[in-house]
């Protein structure tokens, strides 16, 4: 079974994420190729990012500028495929996740690894611009994001009182979308075991180094 970390991207008191993730893990833990864990990120109080090579120490082990920087990047690299939920802030994603994000430095622990999206919003666009710019964040990351990614819309009324979605075609995209992270975490998986090439970063910072 894989480790799909389900990265909830909302930390405000009165966020609407809660059934969403609910409902999220329910599925993801039914499915057979999935070990899912939730990555709360309200569990993850994190320090505006302001990591940089002095903080990092070594390459190999980084220190970092603060011990729950160095955790986050420990637990991340857990995964073998991520979800994460997020609202739509301003047609973007909500800066608290954001900066989770940037705070995976260095220790490239998404990469090579697929990304889904469960966005949402209380309007009809189902937070897609929000999917939109998380993937552009993602393709920086190294993170592999999907195209079959989806979107909540009307958010305050998508689940009944049991938590089960009102719309069924929503219960069909999710399916879609674990289905595509399962193919693509063991692809992506059984590519990693038979090796990688060293981060574009690095090696554009040696090439650099060498023809200084």
């Amino acid at each position: 079974m894989y480790t799909l970390q389900v990265i909830l991207g909302s930390t405000r008191p009165t966020r609407a994420a809660d059934p969403v993730a609910r409902w999220v893990l329910d599925r993801a833990g039914r499915h057979p190729a999935f070990r899912p864990e939730l990555l709360d990120l309200r569990d993850w109080p994190l320090p505006m990012f302001g990591e940089h090579f002095g903080t990092i120490g070594d390459l190999t082990d980084p220190t970092y500028s603060d011990p729950i920087v160095r955790s986050w990047n420990a637990k991340i690299r857990e995964g073998d495929a991520y979800l994460v939920i997020t609202p739509e802030y301003n047609h973007s994603v909500p800066g608290v996740l954001k900066n989770a994000i940037d705070s995976v430095f260095v220790s490239f622990a998404f990469r090579n690894k697929p990304m889904g999206i469960v966005a949402y919003s209380g309007s009809n666009t189902g937070g897609v611009r929000a999917a939109e710019h998380l993937a552009q964040i993602a393709v920086e990351t190294e993170a592999v994001p999907l195209r079959s990614s989806m979107g909540i819309s009307f958010v305050d009324k998508a689940f009944d009182a049991e938590g089960e979605p009102t719309d069924p075609m929503v219960e069909a995209k999710l399916g879609v979308l674990l289905d595509d992270l399962a193919w693509w975490a063991e692809a992506l998986g059984r590519a990693r075991a038979e090796g990688e090439l060293p981060p574009g970063q690095l090696r554009m910072r040696a090439a650099m180094a060498a023809s200084a």
